[in-house]
């Protein structure tokens, strides 16, 4: 379901099911609203790929796959900037409990650097615990004026 608030500002909310046919679905929303912002395609496809990081965590790590569990979507793109928050409603997350993905002991490791990756490809990075329980994650990427 899609909102248009004004002509400069474009805002997007979905409920989504605990579902990696969800992770897709993110994936493709961000990249498409990074298209009409008229993000580069190497960085549209880096913006993609943390959005579908920190669905994953929310999808995986959070919600646990629950069908009880929803996880929220919101997009909102201006003139200079397209911000995507998702927030899921597992148990909460503390960022800090993560081991360093880039310490000698963890290299080889499997899993444990889609945050740090997520980080890298966007200009803000926000992860907290949302209110009222779960966590909450909100990547922004902004337009580089030519």
């Amino acid at each position: 379901m899609a909102m248009r608030e004004s002509s400069k500002m474009d805002k997007t909310h979905e409920t989504l099911e605990s579902t990696l046919e969800s992770v897709d679905k993110a994936e493709e929303l961000a990249v498409r609203e990074a298209l009409l912002l008229g993000i580069d395609e190497d960085e549209r496809q880096q913006f993609g790929m943390a959005v579908r990081e920190c669905m994953v965590n929310a999808v995986v790590h959070g919600n646990r796959y629950s069908s009880k569990k929803k996880v929220y979507l919101d997009l909102e793109r201006s003139a200079d900037r397209l911000t995507v928050t998702i927030r899921d409603e597992g148990e909460g997350f503390d960022m800090s409990s993560l081991p360093d993905p880039l310490a000698p002991e963890n290299l080889l490791r499997q899993s444990g650097r889609g945050l740090l990756l997520s980080r890298a490809f966007v200009d803000e990075f926000d992860l907290h615990s949302a209110p009222g329980g779960g966590t909450e994650v909100r990547l922004v990427k902004k337009r580089q004026q030519p």
